[in-house]
């Protein structure tokens, strides 16, 4: 094993596809208790926030993003060749705390148990489904600035959920090119690590033969962002891809990151971002998301952007 095939470190990022920024706000950044870290426009639209979520400083591995559909005829359906959940980390003794308060804001449950961990299920306002595991190792900080104690705070996502029709080739990518390890099996579900292994850096996949394809839309998760050190290691990365037949974008950057992509041929969108610059590089770290930070190419739009963009409040209070 060299180097560079080594090298990707686990999840960068998750981004979903929601229908309501201010509604999206509230149940992330108020009821989860996540840190809103940016608060910008899709690249590809910039009509559409695209609004970042994670812990203080937007650490890698603790980022889930949203783009914004409106409308009933931009949903979209939950199936395979997609990632199929949000998985989040949190302490052993938090899940009672979070069912309660979940439950008290009528947010329907399930706990449910897998690889020896216990898990509370739940989806979120457009119906993506939602984890939140019990994990005793996961050491990384929190964000407290919602007003959720440290001991009950999500600690970032905790593995990525990858739902395909047959997983043999989902699984020979992360186990080749990838470099993941396989962990463990539990039926139709196989769990690989990818770095130093545990809580943000697992990947499951499971094998689904028998339902419904996905379809993009609000309401779905849209891709899975892998995340490497360097500018240098994704290149590295690309051209690896590339000579194994994958088809692979050029370099983009996105300011905070720069990244790669790639479908998986299971269906999933791959992205490889890097881990910097980082979030802080456009405001200052102590109040990041506070203001619309807009790509460099929509600047001189300003004004239109802003008309265009429904307005949106900071995430409202939940006890």
């Amino acid at each position: 094993m060299n180097d560079t095939t080594a090298a990707i470190t686990g999840i960068h990022h998750i981004t979903a596809i929601a229908s309501d920024p201010q509604q999206n706000i509230d149940f992330y950044a108020g009821l989860l208790g996540l840190r809103q870290v940016k608060k910008t426009v899709n690249f590809d639209d910039p009509s559409a926030y695209h609004l970042y979520y994670g812990d203080e400083q937007g650490t890698p591995g603790s980022i889930v993003t949203f783009f914004y559909w409106p409308g009933h005829d931009a949903r979209g359906r939950v199936g395979s060749g997609q990632t199929t959940a949000l998985v989040f980390s949190a302490p052993p003794t938090s899940l009672e705390w979070w069912q309660q308060r979940l439950e008290r804001h009528d947010v329907k449950v399930e706990r449910k148990s897998r690889f020896g961990e216990e898990v509370l299920s739940f989806a979120d306002p457009d119906a993506i489904p939602v984890e939140i595991v019990a994990v005793a190792e996961d050491n990384r900080n929190p964000w407290t600035g919602a007003g959720i104690p440290a001991e009950h705070a999500l600690r970032g996502l905790h593995s990525a959920e990858l739902t395909v029709a047959h997983a043999a080739h989902t699984e020979a990518l992360l186990s080749n090119e990838m470099q993941f390890r396989l962990v463990k099996r539990e039926g139709n579900r196989a769990r690989f690590e990818a770095g130093s292994g545990g809580s943000g850096r697992y990947a499951d996949v499971i094998e689904d033969s028998t339902g419904k394809r996905g379809s993009g839309g609000s309401g779905t998760i849209h891709h899975i962002a892998w995340s490497v050190p360097d500018d240098a290691t994704e290149l590295a990365k690309q051209t690896e891809l590339q000579d194994s037949g994958y088809q692979v974008s050029p370099v983009m950057d996105r300011d905070y990151f720069h990244s790669i992509y790639y479908r998986e041929r299971g269906g999933i969108l791959f992205e490889i971002a890097t881990a910097t610059p980082g979030f802080a590089v456009d405001e200052p770290a102590e109040s990041l998301g506070a203001a619309l930070k807009l790509p460099k190419q929509f600047e001189a739009h300003r004004a239109r952007i802003e008309e265009l963009l429904p307005p949106v409040q900071p995430a409202k209070s939940f006890t």
